[in-house]
């Protein structure tokens, strides 16, 4: 079973007229303002999937500022799952101008089947120690629903492109001292953070729940990260994730059987590992 753990939809009214959704919404601006940057919906996502060999995906929005406009994407992402809920897994995704309403918004996901909160990401505040302050009502929803997060990180160093923010190892840290009973995803390898899983101190109880997915690899890594992530981090903790529309996953799954992987391990990476987390049946 071949599962994509990153994958991002938009309802057809963002499709089709973004750049009305732009006011307000630095964040989206930042990454959608190029019309090279593709928006997509369930049903081309499905086409691909079925092209690629990708049996089900997790599918979420956008960190919006707005909630009304985050009620919208995560009203869509509801609607596709119901509709699909073979091919798709959901995430409610929205921004933390308001923690509280934030919260709010996670149990009614929640109560509406999604399987947790992601891709939370703060592209142009950056990842501080304010931003992990404001997680407390969240967190206590999905503490309490035993439900899975995943934020955006990504390597605070080399070329800069549009979405890279400025994020510390130290608040990352920090919010899985604080957080780390919830399971969580850092996406994009969490950007270099598998590294410290051969600290012999602390470090790896800290991030029992700690998991990584692999978007947006081909333009960020070469291909020995999936053999060296999985060896420093645990190849269980490895999810494939595409970040498509991005890249399609018949990109990374090229790379995936060119990168010495042992069977075990591409099959972990490729479904298995996601499996287990979303509590998806096995084929």
């Amino acid at each position: 079973m071949k599962i994509d753990a990153h994958v991002h939809i938009f309802p057809p009214e963002i499709r089709l007229h973004r750049e009305k959704f732009f006011k307000g919404e630095p964040d989206f601006e930042l990454l959608y303002a190029s019309p090279k940057s593709r928006l997509v919906g369930s049903e081309e996502l499905l086409e691909t999937m079925a092209e690629d060999g990708v049996d089900c995906s997790v599918v979420f929005g956008f960190p919006w500022r707005d909630d009304g406009i985050s009620r919208l994407c995560n009203d869509y992402v509801i609607d596709q799952v119901k509709k699909f809920p073979d091919r798709l897994v959901g995430l409610a995704c929205f921004g933390f101008s308001d923690p509280e309403a934030a919260a709010v918004e996670t149990e009614r996901c929640l109560g509406q089947g999604l399987a947790g909160v992601g891709e939370l990401a703060f592209y142009v505040e950056g990842f501080t120690a304010r931003v992990v302050d404001r997680f407390v009502p969240v967190i206590e929803v999905l503490r309490a629903a035993r439900k899975i997060l995943m934020l955006h990180t990504n390597e605070p160093v080399g070329h800069i492109y549009p979405g890279k923010s400025e994020v510390s190892f130290f608040q990352l840290y920090r919010f899985l001292k604080l957080y780390g009973d919830i399971p969580t995803i850092f996406a994009h390898w969490g950007g270099g953070f598998p590294f410290f899983h051969l600290l012999k101190k602390e470090f790896n109880e800290v991030a029992a729940n700690l998991y990584y997915d692999t978007a947006a690899t081909p333009y960020l890594f070469n291909s020995d990260i999936y053999r060296l992530g999985g060896e420093l981090a645990g190849f269980e903790r490895i999810l494939f994730g595409s970040d498509y529309p991005l890249l399609r996953p018949a990109r990374y799954f090229r790379d995936l059987e060119g990168a010495g992987l042992e069977e075990a391990q591409l099959a972990a990476i490729c479904g298995g590992n996601a499996a287990r987390l979303f509590g998806l049946r096995k084929e």
